[in-house]
């Protein structure tokens, strides 16, 4: 049977279900008389029964969404039959593949003879392509270079995150089941799954974007998907400097740090830009040395040559397996680096990662969640805790003031625009407090201008950090110029 023949059959199949008798021989065609069997059938009801001309009139009318969803659905369907074996190939290329897809993609649309418009055809196409060599309807969303999130609250919910503000798309999935296939495309790459008994899961996608999936019975109203988008060119240090997330006098300051192996922390909430700064900070350690990062989702794109990335896993579906940020810390101890660096410290890794930096592994980053400086090391001596050490508080916050030397914090403004507001230097101990200096803050005071943006900058608050001596120590020099008091750094 042709593909045009088959459609027609399928057409075929929907009127007959419009115009098959009802159970019992009371068919719709009835009209009143159908409507009264229909209510003494099923006792007193006061539900209208549409007569056969409504009904018509109702089949007849267009359907609101895509005209070409049979199309599409039995184009998709050819395709998988012919070129299933094809897909899994390990011997042939990714633009070998998309090579073929598309020429029997054409022959399958030209087989279906029916009548489009050159624009149709060529959406038609790209959305049947989309979904079987990408990611289907959020295929185009992925690719485009000005959204920062893609958000899937259901198959025909999707919203996206463009210039920091949230916007609804029209595009949508076909259904559930759709949604579910595009979500286990995704975490079976990197050889992570989705199902009833582990219905959460972090994965990426090859460029790096970070993914996060949760399904049903967790999420109550269907399948959820929330991707963090990369960009293709890892972000430096002059496109934070454009954005006003750093200024450029600020950015000498942070790539001395680095050079000059303190122990940095970026602190920021959710979607304020963490990983972007990490990621930037990295790329000031210099060429020579033996990098390990660690992450539970790789996410940072390093120039280095040395760099051995390191990721967790999740435990099997018999609960075992699993390998934590943690026991990745302890490994890397054991991997002669020279930097160490974690992509998030969130529970008990924390206790590693100090101990680490206070045996020799000098110069290590991280990032942790938490609203200010102040807030991280609260959150820092939290996590220890969660390690199960019974250690004084004392004690814990004694390490914490020798191991972490510079807290950046970092914010999403109500603007949507990313911005470092502090920049703040560990000073040490004074009783059983651990005191700190605010090298750099952003000027909140300077308002708004007329579009709603923040016109403040980083303010100097006019000290001198102490750990410019240790910087010399190691060779690195910092203008003290850029310390002037109240001057915003240029």
């Amino acid at each position: 049977m042709s593909l045009t023949d088959r459609l027609a059959a399928a057409r075929g199949r929907s009127t007959e279900t419009i115009d098959a008798p009802a159970p019992g021989g009371a068919g719709v065609a009835g009209g009143a008389g159908g409507a009264a069997a229909a209510g003494s059938a099923g006792g007193a009801s006061n539900v209208p029964v549409p007569t056969t001309s409504e009904t018509r009139r109702k089949a007849a009318a267009p359907p609101k969404g895509d005209p070409f969803q049979d199309l599409k659905r039995i184009v998709h369907q050819r395709l998988v039959e012919t070129l299933g074996p094809k897909m899994y190939d390990a011997h042939m290329t990714q633009s070998e593949l998309e090579q073929q897809v598309r020429l029997a993609l054409q022959t399958a649309i030209a087989d279906a003879d029916i009548p489009m418009s050159s624009a149709d055809r060529t959406r038609v196409s790209q959305e049947i392509a989309d979904d079987i060599l990408g990611y289907g309807p959020i295929e185009p969303l992925l690719r485009d270079p000005s959204l920062s999130e893609v958000m899937v609250n259901s198959y025909k919910d999707i919203f996206v995150e463009r210039s920091g503000k949230l916007v609804k798309v029209d595009t949508a999935f076909t259904d559930e089941a759709h949604l579910r296939r595009t979500i286990d495309k995704i975490v079976s790459k990197i050889g992570r799954r989705v199902d009833e008994t582990s219905p959460m899961c972090d994965a990426r996608l090859p460029d790096g974007s970070r993914v996060n999936a949760i399904i049903p019975p967790l999420a109550l109203d269907g399948s959820k998907l929330t991707i963090r988008k990369f960009s293709e060119d890892p972000y430096t240090v002059d496109d934070l400097i454009n954005f006003g997330t750093l200024t450029p006098a600020s950015a000498r300051l942070l790539e001395g740090c680095v050079r000059g192996r303190l122990n940095i922390l970026v602190s920021g909430g959710t979607g304020s830009g963490k990983t972007t700064t990490l990621n930037v900070l990295s790329a000031f350690i210099p060429e020579d040395e033996r990098i390990v990062t660690i992450e539970d989702a790789a996410e940072l794109r390093l120039g280095q040559d040395h760099v051995l990335r390191l990721e967790s896993r999740p435990a099997n579906i018999e609960g075992k397996g699993a390998v934590t940020i943690r026991d990745l810390v302890k490994n890397s101890l054991r991997m002669r680096p020279d930097r160490v660096v974690v992509g998030e410290i969130r529970d008990a890794a924390a206790l590693d990662m100090l101990q680490a930096m206070n045996t020799g592994h000098d110069g290590s980053i991280s990032t942790l969640h938490a609203n200010t400086p102040r807030d991280a090391l609260a959150r820092l001596e939290t996590m220890v805790l969660m390690a199960g050490m019974d250690l004084p508080v004392r004690a814990i916050r004694e390490q914490v003031a020798s191991a972490v030397d510079l807290i950046i914090q970092q914010t999403r403004l109500k603007d949507g625009t990313r911005r470092i507001t502090a920049i703040t230097e560990i000073v040490g101990m004074e009783g059983d407090i651990i005191t700190t200096q605010d090298v750099f803050l952003f000027d909140y005071a300077a308002g708004l201008d007329e579009n709603g943006k923040f016109k403040g900058g980083l303010l100097s608050m006019g000290l001198r950090p102490r750990f410019l001596e240790r910087l010399t120590d190691h060779g690195v020099h910092v203008d003290p110029a850029i310390f002037a008091t109240g001057g915003t750094l240029r």
